[in-house]
């Protein structure tokens, strides 16, 4: 699991910033506002990032959700680290509000985030994540 220090930074791409309406798959409805923040591979490996499968299906704060919050304050809730590379992998891939897929959507808005935006996102503690656009 995560602890405190641990960090990545990711380019933001289409497909994270309008994951609701720009996907490679029509398995559900198309859906407005819905975005999210990658994690490389390497990153979730080597910090422990986990998916649901780790949890046997339990959300558990500092296993794979997080309280987190934006350096400009326009961010703050619980995100929930989720998705896999292959079917069973219990790695996640990325990170978008609990229960939420437009959660990170106001604060895109606001900061203006486009394709190429950076994001660091920086564990302050094993529960607690920081996330800085840079």
């Amino acid at each position: 699991m995560p602890k405190q220090g641990d960090q990545f930074t990711v380019e933001l791409k289409e497909t994270h910033i309008g994951w609701g309406t720009y996907r490679y798959t029509n398995s559900r409805p198309q859906i407005e506002g819905e975005c999210y923040i990658p994690i490389p591979s390497l990153d979730a490996h080597q910090y422990g990032i986990y998916n649901s499968i780790h949890t046997q299906g339990r959300d558990i704060l500092g296993q794979n959700i997080f309280n987190a919050k934006s350096t400009d304050g326009y961010f703050d809730g619980v995100v929930k680290a989720s998705g896999n590379s292959q079917a069973g992998d219990p790695y996640a891939k990325n990170l978008s509000g609990k229960g939420n897929l437009r959660a990170f959507n106001y604060w895109f808005n606001q900061m203006n985030v486009t394709v190429g935006t950076r994001i660091k996102v920086e564990w302050t503690s094993p529960t607690d994540i920081l996330f800085t656009i840079i």
